[in-house]
């Protein structure tokens, strides 16, 4: 977890290899979906079995039986277990593939009851749930099955190659264009998911997404044995900077602080705008030792930023530490260990700003190298 999070999807957002049905309600409903039209197709197939004129006699007959109650048995676990991976539906594609080809070699006439048309299916669950070189792999089987298919029917080599062409030209075009389509709109909502837990000015996340990173924290706090701090800062007189240079140079301010905390922090803290100029780090610690550490270099950023035009601010911290117990509610303990650090920055603002507060630790201004001008002070 980083403290800015790259809001543009196609640039900073890698939109996933397939779209695997595995979790939330509505994967679960698309697998058992899959399940059942699997099912469907397989009791409609079956019919041909007891159709005179529809199979070939002999073995053709017992390995289309085969292959019909093949896709029963996959259907069952889709339905019931209503969950798969990538793996699962890349297998169900090409098995599409497979299935069409024993069909037409196990009917009298392909043409007239195994036309390229059953294709169309599995092509739309490629186009949909697989990545792009999956999806190619599908396009070059789906030739494949198209040439076997039809090869019967045409003396031709050139009206072959033609109808091979058209055929599985229509179904992987159609197949891209669900592709791309499904890549759109998962960009999309990506990009809704994404400005849903973003700051607009500073591009760090938002109140909403550090209430829902809480329970991950909680438990991987309880589990490591480690104690979750709040680091809570509030730029030193932001107001004034404001007044005195306008808004246009309080925001550029707020960038380059973000931007100086987003570099600091470490990779597994979650660095957060709350409001106006106060920003929330939530993170694990081992003791009250690195928490201040860590603090402290928060401090020691937010100094060294600037904007520009020269303009600088300090920050207070204060930091609140909680070992998480069973039982608790994550985003209830959140703001309670919030409103502590929240307190403890406050102290720091009366014992003179530009410092770090933590609850049993004294508190010290380390002074900068040089003097910060009067916009910072």
């Amino acid at each position: 977890m980083t403290g800015r999070w790259q809001s543009d999807p196609d640039r900073g957002v890698v939109v996933p290899p397939a779209a695997a049905v595995s979790r939330g309600p509505e994967h679960r409903l698309a697998a058992f979906v899959i399940g059942a039209i699997l099912a469907l197709g397989a009791a409609m197939g079956g019919l041909n079995l007891f159709v005179d004129g529809v199979l070939r006699d002999g073995p053709a007959r017992w390995v289309y039986a085969a292959t019909m109650a093949l896709l029963c048995l996959l259907a069952v676990p889709l339905v019931l277990r209503r969950r798969a991976g990538p793996r699962q539906m890349f297998g169900l594609v090409l098995l599409g593939d497979l299935v069409y080809v024993v069909v037409v070699l196990c009917v009298q006439d392909p043409i007239r009851y195994a036309g390229p048309l059953m294709l169309l299916f599995p092509a739309i669950i490629a186009a949909w749930f697989l990545g792009p070189w999956q999806l190619g792999t599908h396009m070059v089987t789906t030739t494949a099955a198209c040439l076997v298919g039809l090869w019967p029917g045409y003396e031709s080599a050139l009206a072959l190659g033609v109808q091979v062409g058209v055929s599985a030209g229509t179904l992987n075009a159609g197949a891209l264009g669900v592709f791309v389509m499904r890549r759109r709109v998962q960009r999309l909502l990506i990009a809704t998911e994404t400005l849903t837990h973003l700051d607009p000015l500073t591009g760090l996340f938002n109140r909403r997404f550090l209430v829902e990173q809480a329970p991950r924290m909680w438990r991987q706090a309880r589990r490591d044995g480690s104690r979750v701090a709040a680091l809570v800062l509030d730029l030193d007189h932001f107001k004034r900077l404001n007044d005195a240079h306008g808004h246009a140079a309080g925001d550029a301010v707020l960038r380059a602080v973000a931007a100086s905390l987003a570099a600091a922090v470490r990779p597994s803290d979650v660095l957060a705008r709350t409001g106006g100029e106060e920003l929330v780090v939530l993170g694990l610690v081992s003791d009250i030792d690195e928490a201040a550490h860590l603090a402290e270099r928060l401090r020691a950023a937010v100094a060294a930023s600037g904007t520009a035009d020269g303009h600088r601010v300090t920050a207070s911290v204060g930091v609140g530490l909680v070992r998480p117990a069973h039982g608790e509610d994550p985003a209830d303990e959140l703001w309670r260990l919030v409103d502590r650090a929240d307190a403890a920055m406050y102290e720091a603002k009366q014992q003179g700003r530009d410092r770090v507060v933590v609850p049993g630790v004294p508190a010290a201004r380390r002074p900068l190298p040089t003097e910060l001008p009067l916009t910072a002070c």
